[in-house]
């Protein structure tokens, strides 16, 4: 039963009754799984250039930062903290006050190498009068657990990642947040030297973001010689996702309120689609390495950016060649083998079509958003992966899927996922703007 209340609420997110009557019935019926074709490798599917080839997409994307082109590095910041720190969330409730378990005991003895080691310090001396020695000395190991994770401390128990101290270097500790500004420099600097970085964030961390652009972008600015251009976007309301009891009808609060929850970064593909840019570096706030990893991290960015701008500029050839109407059997035989080799796209039903259709299906499956997505080597951690998968009509191309996307009683298909070669670790670059 939908109340006025709930109606107006409902309006404010920019959700449908109906949207809310689809989503409870995805909860009843459950999620179709996929249809697997294969896991990707190397022989199908997954690119491995060579030291030459490399080389050839660098000069690409050095050539395409040249051009008046807009380039984006797009951050999704709003993951919080807390699930980092679920030990010592434990610890602080445990029955025992010592460090017992492998995780607190590594903790406490390599305290000091942690970035936030001095702000923690600090903390401990404002609320007991007492530093971290002193505290682990008489031992309160809890009193340093909660002054990191507690309000009257540093708080990073309910912080986003993208404000945590996590490398240290010898003129201070950085954020996430600074890593993604000193990367950006790097790779996503166009001709004028502007580097664009959006940040999608929650709106209760907006200000806090805000406040440390303010403090750190002009030192790296000065220190990269680049200008910043850096914005800001929410999840929308409209993505959420309604809570349902267990019988199935939407929940409500104590006050008799609709509960939602916010959807996971999937949802962002909004905010993705407000960006106005040629090109769109995305990449997880918490992927990040000191500078003394770097090299290998920007060497990398700019090869997937270069197999992109290089893919980008054979399909827009075709397409034009398409709409010129100026083409010859051998240029459509070569768009087919471009589709199937290079972008991976099968198609059974491809030689029945008609002259007419072939060039249809040949458009349609080109004259799309286009994006390349880093992989590497499977070493076992949960989380999505490459693969060769059935689209509703009958193609088959690459995604990259979560184990919930997959029926894992099907025998068959739990060895793909299982015998996958790769591993998805979110570090993608997308073209958005068609020819």
């Amino acid at each position: 039963m939908i109340t006025t209340q709930d109606k107006e609420l409902l309006a404010k997110k920019g959700i449908t009754e109906a949207q809310i009557a689809e989503q409870l019935a995805c909860f009843q019926t459950g999620f179709p799984f996929l249809k697997l074709d294969a896991a990707a490798s190397i022989e199908r599917g997954i690119l491995a250039p060579n030291a030459e080839e490399q080389k050839a997409y660098l000069a690409a994307w050095d050539a395409y930062t040249n051009t008046d082109k807009t380039i984006v590095k797009f951050v999704p910041a709003s993951g919080a903290a807390s699930r980092m720190f679920k030990n010592l969330f434990e610890f602080l409730s445990a029955d025992y006050d010592k460090p017992t378990t492998k995780f607190e005991q590594a903790f406490f003895a390599g305290i000091k190498d942690f970035a936030f080691y001095d702000d923690l310090d600090a903390a401990c001396r404002r609320i007991t009068g007492k530093n971290i020695a002193g505290l682990m000395e008489e031992g309160n190991y809890k009193a340093v657990v909660s002054a990191l994770l507690e309000t009257a401390g540093l708080n990073y128990g309910a912080l986003p990642k993208g404000l945590l101290k996590f490398h240290k270097y010898p003129e201070g500790a950085r954020t996430p947040l600074e890593e993604h500004l000193a990367e950006g420099a790097m790779y996503a600097a166009g001709k004028s030297g502007k580097v664009n970085v959006h940040f999608t964030v929650s709106t209760e961390h907006r200000e806090l973001f805000k406040k440390l652009v303010e403090e750190k972008a002009g030192e790296f600015a000065k220190r990269y010689g680049v200008d910043y251009n850096i914005t800001f976007s929410e999840q929308k309301p409209s993505t959420d996702t309604i809570a349902a009891d267990m019988e199935n009808n939407p929940f409500r609060d104590k006050n008799g309120n609709l509960l939602f929850r916010p959807g996971g970064h999937g949802a962002l593909i909004e905010n993705l689609n407000d960006v106005d840019a040629d090109v769109v570096f995305v990449k997880n706030i918490d992927n990040v390495v000191p500078d003394s990893f770097k090299c290998s991290t920007v060497i990398f960015k700019k090869v997937i950016a270069g197999v992109l701008v290089s893919l980008q500029e054979r399909i827009f050839k075709y397409l034009e060649l398409i709409d010129s109407g100026k083409y010859s059997h051998d240029q459509v035989e070569e768009m087919i083998h471009f589709l199937q080799e290079e972008l991976c796209v099968k198609n059974p039903e491809t030689k029945l079509l008609e002259d007419a259709e072939l060039i249809l299906y040949i458009k349609s499956k080109l004259n799309r958003p286009l994006r390349v997505c880093g992989m590497v080597k499977n070493v076992g951690e949960p989380g999505g992966g490459p693969f060769l998968a059935v689209n509703p009509d009958g193609t088959v191309s690459l995604q990259i899927l979560e184990s919930s996307q997959i029926d894992l009683k099907d025998p068959e298909k739990k060895a793909m996922f299982e015998k996958g070669t790769h591993f998805n670790p979110v570090d993608l670059v997308c073209a958005l703007k068609n020819y």
